[in-house]
Parts: structure tokens; C-alpha cells; sequence
């Protein structure tokens, strides 16, 4: 086992920086304390669980989801995959001293736009050892996704500052069609932006992956708390470290063109139980 890995496998129970940590004035999101409500495939459904005197754990099958709140009203937020069909899902939640239940929340149907690109053609039709290299790098990321570390304490907000200063470019579920293929719908938002252009932390967090991937190019994965996490992809630097402790504001790298692009941008993701989500819902407008 590389030393890079087993690092990466040490930091998967590690919790995210404090709360108070502050942001940087200049950047500051609003101040909703959840994301923004869009029960669709790709979207955010919040479920009220009542009151407790601890907080709750609930889960979408055997995956843990964030629960956020107070004792007096514990909220699960519930990423929806964007291969879901709509109707009528369930999650299970327990509490000490109570017992087990499950509760119904309903996802409504979203039709996408379509996207077509034309990009290198090294990145649509693979060589026998990039297909391999990118099976490789799947696995791994698969592994820092599963991630889900202690959660967000209470009164955090969940509101975040936009990473990088552009217009959004390329938003997200789009059914992408690169040099006249279809491929997997865009799971993030892009945000078009200078060659250079610093990137910062959308949320006080602690970075647990860092690379440089087939598709993605540079990438910096942050671990927010409770299996919401952050992707920052095609950097042309990157000035963190697994490990690292950020504040929401703090620069993690900067723009750039690396991996399958056609410009200089920042791809975006959100990633909420194990499931790429709508980074819209966590922006301001």
C-alpha cells in the first residue's frame, strides 16, 4: 500500500475545522443554515425528525446521511442520485431510546438539458492504459467518496460561498455528448474563470484527497462533515495537502485547464450520502 494511500485511509474518520472558524468577508455566501429544497433526481429533500435529545441517525439503505439541527428539531438532508427514478422513497431513522422507524418523502421528476462538446479525442476513446488508469483512479475516488466523518456541529451553516468569482458555464445533470458520444450526465457545475484564478473553500472543512486524475485533471476533494463533501477539478495548481485544515475562504488552488476541457474553468461538485447533487442548491443565486 502506496504511503499516499495510507495516508488517505487515516483521514477518513477525522472530523472538519470548528465552526467559528470566520470567512473571508469578501466571500461570504448568505446565511441559510440548509440548502435550498429540490426533491429530484440530483436534488436535496429535507426531512423533519422531530425533536431528540441527541441527535438521530438515519440512513438511505445501508447509507449514513447528514442530520443537522438542534434537540428541539433534527432535520436529515437526503441527496437524490440523478439515475432515481420519481416516486416515493423512504429512509430509516432510530434514536436512543425510541424505536426504529421509516419515513417517506416523495421525489418528483426533472427533465435535463442536453450539452455536446467536442474535446481531445484521447479523452473519449480511451488507450487500453488510460481506460485502465481511469479504472484505477475510480476505485479510489469511489473510496473518498464513502467518506463520513463526525458531524456538522450544531448552528453550522450550510450555506456556501461560491469557490471561484465567473459565470456558471455548465450546469449540472446536463446529458453530455462529447465528439458526438453520449456520456454520463455533468455532475457538477462549471464556473468559467481566468487561467490562474485562486480557488477557496465553499465551507470550513479538511482536505482529504488531492490529485491529478485522467478526466479531472488537478483535483482537490474537502471533507465538510457528516458525508457532505466538496469537488474542485482541471486546477492548474494545487496549494493544499491531505490533511490541511481549511476555513470557508481559504485558498485550496487555482484554475486551470488540466484534464478533459475546453477552457480554462473550475467543475464544481457537491457530494451529499455518496451522491453527486445540485451545487446550485447550496449557492447563492
Amino acid at each position: 500500500m502506496s504511503l499516499r494511500r495510507r495516508f488517505f485511509l487515516s483521514t477518513l474518520a477525522a472530523a472538519v475545522a470548528p465552526a467559528s472558524a470566520k470567512p473571508r468577508a469578501a466571500l461570504v455566501a448568505g446565511t441559510n443554515a440548509f440548502p435550498n429544497v429540490l426533491a429530484v433526481p440530483g436534488g436535496v429533500a429535507r426531512i423533519a425528525l422531530g425533536e431528540a435529545a441527541e441527535r438521530p441517525t438515519a440512513r438511505t439503505g445501508d447509507i449514513p446521511l447528514l442530520v443537522v439541527g438542534s434537540a428541539r428539531a433534527w432535520v436529515a438532508l437526503v441527496g437524490i442520485p440523478l439515475t432515481v427514478a420519481p416516486g416515493r422513497a423512504f429512509i430509516s431513522v432510530e434514536s436512543p431510546g425510541a424505536d426504529a422507524r421509516n419515513l417517506p418523502y416523495t421525489i418528483r421528476s426533472r427533465k435535463y438539458a442536453e450539452q455536446r462538446l467536442n474535446v481531445e479525442p484521447k479523452h473519449v476513446d480511451l488507450s487500453r492504459e488510460d481506460q485502465a488508469r481511469f479504472e484505477r483512479e475510480r476505485v479510489h475516488q469511489l473510496e473518498v467518496m464513502a467518506i463520513f466523518s463526525t458531524p456538522l456541529p450544531e448552528g453550522t451553516t450550510l450555506a456556501m460561498q461560491a469557490p471561484v468569482h465567473g459565470r456558471r458555464s455548465s450546469s449540472f445533470g446536463l446529458r453530455r455528448v462529447f465528439n458526438g458520444q453520449p456520456r454520463a450526465p455533468h455532475s457538477g457545475m462549471d464556473i468559467a474563470a481566468p487561467l490562474g484564478e485562486p480557488v477557496h473553500a465553499p465551507l470550513a472543512a479538511r482536505v482529504v484527497d488531492t490529485g491529478d486524475y485522467f478526466f479531472n485533471g488537478n483535483t482537490v476533494w474537502l471533507d465538510h462533515g457528516g458525508g457532505l463533501l466538496t469537488l474542485h477539478c482541471h486546477l492548474s495548481a494545487i496549494d493544499v495537502k491531505p490533511g490541511d485544515t481549511l476555513r470557508a475562504g481559504d485558498r485550496l488552488g487555482a484554475v486551470g485547464t488540466t484534464g478533459r476541457v475546453t477552457g480554462p474553468h473550475l467543475h464544481f461538485g457537491v457530494l451529499l450520502n455518496r451522491t453527486m447533487v445540485d451545487p446550485a442548491l447550496f449557492l447563492p443565486a
